[in-house]
């Protein structure tokens, strides 16, 4: 059963020691259980708190993005909605990441055909899938994504 590298959220095949992608160590085998989990938050919509979820049950429905590095909201998880999501700066956008390298309207993610896809907005630090900047991506299960000093790991459902 393939599973998700709790460090990058890249997806780890069965009874694999170490993350292909980052290498982080995953246990051996005999180690892990079924019911590992990936810890992550999203921020409750009415009180404002920290409310603890499970990855997967987040990334069910059409997936997620998670922050895994950047700006002390490492675990932070934004459940991917409707046909479009803007990322950037702005209070109002609905992946906010609060850096001055991040543009306020700096990306939007679009379901295209099935499929997320993330546009760059002529952003001027650009935005970067798996270390390439990119003006149009269609993200794939795992990748990363770079948007000022946010990292972020793209979740399939």
């Amino acid at each position: 059963m393939a599973r998700h590298c709790p460090e990058c959220g890249f997806v780890v095949g069965e009874g694999a020691n170490y993350c292909p992608k980052c290498g982080a160590y995953q246990g051996a085998a005999e180690e892990r259980t079924d019911d590992a989990t990936t810890a992550t938050y999203v921020i409750d919509e009415t009180t404002g708190e920290l409310r603890p979820v499970d990855v997967g049950d987040v990334a069910a429905i059409a997936g997620a993005l998670v922050i895994r590095s950047g700006g002390n909201r490492t675990g932070q998880s934004f459940p991917l909605q409707g046909e479009r999501m803007v990322i950037g700066r702005s209070p109002e956008a609905e992946v906010f990441l609060d850096d001055v390298t991040v543009s306020r309207d700096h990306a939007v993610l679009v379901r295209r055909s099935g499929a997320w896809f993330l546009d760059d907005s002529g952003s001027l630090n650009g935005t970067y899938v798996n270390r390439r900047r990119v003006d149009s991506h269609r993200l794939e299960d795992g990748d990363e994504l770079q948007i000022g000093k946010y990292k972020l790991t793209y979740l399939a459902r």
